[in-house]
Parts: structure tokens; sequence; C-alpha cells
């Protein structure tokens, strides 16, 4: 028997680790970035990267989200729900102990004595047992059954940290985002503004030479539908205005009743020049890929924790206390009680349950897997993307500029001609479309360039890593 037993304990010894190590699938990062050449001071943004916009108001409201945004503020609370089931799986590492107390009042049926007894009285017979016990049991992990468990929920709760940094990330850029717009329309509803006092003008002008002979109805109707159509382009734009700002009010956790704000202008927020650094940094300062890569610990623990029901489980079990039925001999030695001893259990035939379970760890293995590679692959790809949406609108910026300012310079020199009677009023209200238009473009084009910016932050995993 001690022969027997000690070939058991070593075969259990020796199979103690059925789970693979956790192997990080490889995706190779590209040696530099393709859309444009980063400049040599080029570096990760730090943690507060919106200040680089140099804008009072962002920061106020970035405050603000930081404290009262509601899915930020959920984010927290899976956090906390994935440590506490951490501390839940962790508890299978230790023994549980559980205590319990009674009293049992009894009475003995009177009717079930012998048939002689039946001609007299029988009294029926009380009975009270108390008892007080000790439960004890401990699972001996051989197999790292419960280990594997506590990794799996451990993996979790640290993808639950990676999501509330992005949540954190999400909301930051949709903050600036939603600011930025708000701006933009507002500068583009001054502009319109602006445009109809001037076709107004106008308008006035053509109306007076048509008492005066030099001017026909249709020119009238023209200028009118100009106004028209210059007034109609308001609208919208301010109810841009207001839902922006219901957004923004949403970001940072409040009513837009209980939210004050005074925006600034475009022209007041600084544009910084940004660049990422070295593309194999990436993957460190994204908390969506570090997400896709604890999400993917935590199946390879699990794989090894269905592998284990394969094994035999051992626990060991104890019971101990007192019992009796007269009290004041509760506590004595004659009323000691105790129980100890292991439970084996192993699985015989399980229909392929056990099996089933293995594979579908394995191919929710093989899921995750791809997942992460994607996240990878789409990170690098975010960031080339953003990359060539900054170069793209700066350069769209810079011909806008020219474009607005010659379209000013026409328009001065066709108000002076007309003064002057060298040209028609027609010529100034041409010229007016085409100031009028390039100034909305450039402003849309300035809005563009901002939200490039943005979306490289947050390609780049904001001031984030997980270094």
């Amino acid at each position: 028997m001690k022969r027997i037993a000690s070939a058991i304990a070593v075969v259990l010894l020796a199979g103690c680790s059925v789970g693979d190590a956790y192997v990080r699938p490889a995706v190779k990062p590209p040696t530099a970035w393709k859309a444009a050449a980063a400049p040599a001071a080029a570096a990760w943004p730090s943690a507060d990267w919106w200040r680089y916009f140099r804008s009072l108001r962002l920061d106020e409201l970035m405050r603000q989200g930081q404290q009262g945004n509601f899915d930020l503020a959920a984010a927290m609370a899976r956090v906390r729900q994935a440590d506490a089931q951490v501390a839940i799986a962790g508890a299978s590492l230790l023994p549980s102990l559980s205590g319990s107390a009674g009293a049992t009042r009894s009475r003995a049926s009177s009717s079930a004595g012998s048939s002689s007894s039946t001609k007299g009285t029988v009294k029926p017979v009380y009975t009270t047992s108390t008892n007080t016990l000790l439960n004890a049991s401990y699972e001996i992990d051989f197999w790292g059954k419960n280990a594997n468990t506590v990794n799996s929920a451990e993996a979790a709760a640290q993808a639950s940290r990676f999501d509330q940094q992005t949540v954190v990330l999400t909301m930051q850029s949709g903050i600036a985002t939603t600011y930025f717009d708000l701006l933009g329309a507002q500068e583009r509803v001054r502009l319109a503004q602006e445009s109809v006092v001037n076709s107004q003008s106008i308008l006035a002008v053509f109306r007076d030479r048509l008492l005066a002979g030099t001017a026909t109805s249709l020119d009238v109707a023209q200028q009118e539908s100009v106004v028209a159509t210059q007034r109609a382009a308001i609208p919208p734009l301010e109810q841009q205005i207001r839902q922006d700002f219901n957004a923004l009010a949403v970001l940072v956790g409040r009513l837009p009743q209980e939210m004050e704000l005074v925006p600034e202008t475009l022209e007041m927020i600084g544009v910084p020049p940004v660049a990422p650094g070295l593309p194999s940094e990436l993957l460190i300062r994204r908390p969506d890929v570090q997400s896709a890569e604890a999400s993917l610990r935590a199946a390879n623990a699990d794989i090894a924790v269905a592998r284990a029901a394969w094994f035999p489980s051992i626990s060991l079990t104890g019971q101990g206390g007192f019992q009796s039925v007269d009290l004041s001999k509760m506590m004595s030695h004659s009323s000691l009680l105790f129980s100890v001893g292991p439970t084996l259990s192993l699985p015989i035939f399980d229909a392929g349950r056990i099996a089933g379970t293995v594979e579908q760890k394995r191919a929710r293995w093989d899921e995750l897997a791809q997942t992460y590679r994607k996240a990878v692959v789409s990170a690098f790809s975010d960031v080339e993307n953003a990359l060539i949406a900054v170069e793209k609108t700066a350069e769209e910026v810079e011909a806008q500029k020219v474009s607005e300012s010659t379209a000013r310079r026409a328009f001065v020199i066709a108000q002076e001609q007309m003064a002057g009677g060298i040209v028609d009023v027609t010529s100034v209200l041409n010229t007016q479309k085409t100031l009028f238009s390039a100034q909305d473009a450039l402003i849309q084009a300035r809005l563009a360039h901002l939200q490039a910016v943005i979306g490289l932050y947050k390609a780049m995993g904001g001031g984030w890593s997980a270094g």
C-alpha cells in the first residue's frame, strides 16, 4: 500500500502544470512611419496633451469631464467589479472555515410502544440536543486549476483598467472635438451674418438704381435671392452650435441648463506641432491594445482551468465540535466529536463535456489572438491615417489662406472701382460671393486641421503609457 501511495503521489506531483505558458502573438511593428517624415524632436505627448492647444476653456472642460463623465464613472465601477472577482477567485486558494451552533427539541411518539402497554398510559418522551461545530475544507490545487482561475481574473481586471483608460481617451478627444466644432460653427455664423449685412447693402444700391432707372427688376431679384440664401445658411449652423453645447454638457456629466460656457475663437486656439515617436513604442501607449492582450492572457489561463478538469480533484475536509443532550455537559470531553479525511473525485465518463470545454476555451483564445493582432495593426494604421490627415489639412489651411487673401483683395478692388464708376455692382457682388466662400472654407480647413491633430493624439494613445 505504501508503494502504491508513493507512486500515486509521484504521478500527481509530476503533473502539477497542465497549462501552457502564455506567448504573445507575433506582430512585427513597422520600422518607421510612412505618412510623413517625423521631425528630429518627435516625442510622445504628455498626459495633459490638450494643454498644447493653449485654451483655458478646454482645460476647464477636461477637468469637469474627469469629475462628471458618466461613461468614465461606469468604467471605474467595472474596474471595482473586476477587482472583486479577483478576490472571489482568490478565495479558492485558501481553506474555508465555517462554524455552526444549534439546539433541537424532539418528542417521541407515545403510540409507538409495545402492545402490552396499550392498556396503560404511556407518557411522551422529550429530548433536547445541542451542538457546536466547526467545519473546514481545503482543495489541494495539484493541477493549478484554482491558481489559473485567479490568473484569469487578474488578467480580466487588468483589461478592465485598460478599458477605463480607453474611455478616458475617448472622453478627452470627444470633448476637444466637440468644443472645436462649436467654435467653428460660431465662426461660420459670424461670417454668414456679416455677409448678409454686406449683401443687404448691395441690395439697397440695386433698389436705388431701380428707382433711378439704371438697374432692372431682375438685378434686384437676383440680389434678394442671394440675401435669402445667405440667411438660410445661418439656422443650420445655429442648430449645430446648440447641439454641440448639449453634447459638451453630456460629456462633462451635466444638464445643458447647468453648464455655462464662454467660448473662444478658432484663432485663439494654438495648433501644436505633433509627431509620434518610434512605431515600436506605440503598443505600450495604446490602452486598447493592452486590453486586447490582457484578455488574451485571461483566455490562456482559462484553457488551463478547463484542462485541469480531466485530473483528479483532492479535497481535505474536517469537522469538530461538541454535541450533547445535557447542556451542562456540552463542553465536556464526552461530548467532543470530530471527523477528518480526504476526498478524491475523478471524472470517468462525462460524454465529452470536458473535451468540449477545453476546445471552446482554445477557440476563444484563437479568436482573441486575432482580435489582438487586429488591434495592433489598427493602431499603426490609425497613426498613419492621422499623420496623413495632419499633413494634408495643414497644406489645405495654407492654400485656403492664400485663396482668402486673394479674394479679399479682389473684393476691395471691386468696391473701389464701383465707387469710381469703373465697374458695375455685379462685379462687386461676384467678388463678395467669392470672398465669403473663401472665408468659410478657411474656417472649415482650420477646424479640420485641429480635428486631425486631436485624431493623432488619440491614435497615439493620448499621454497614457503601460510602461
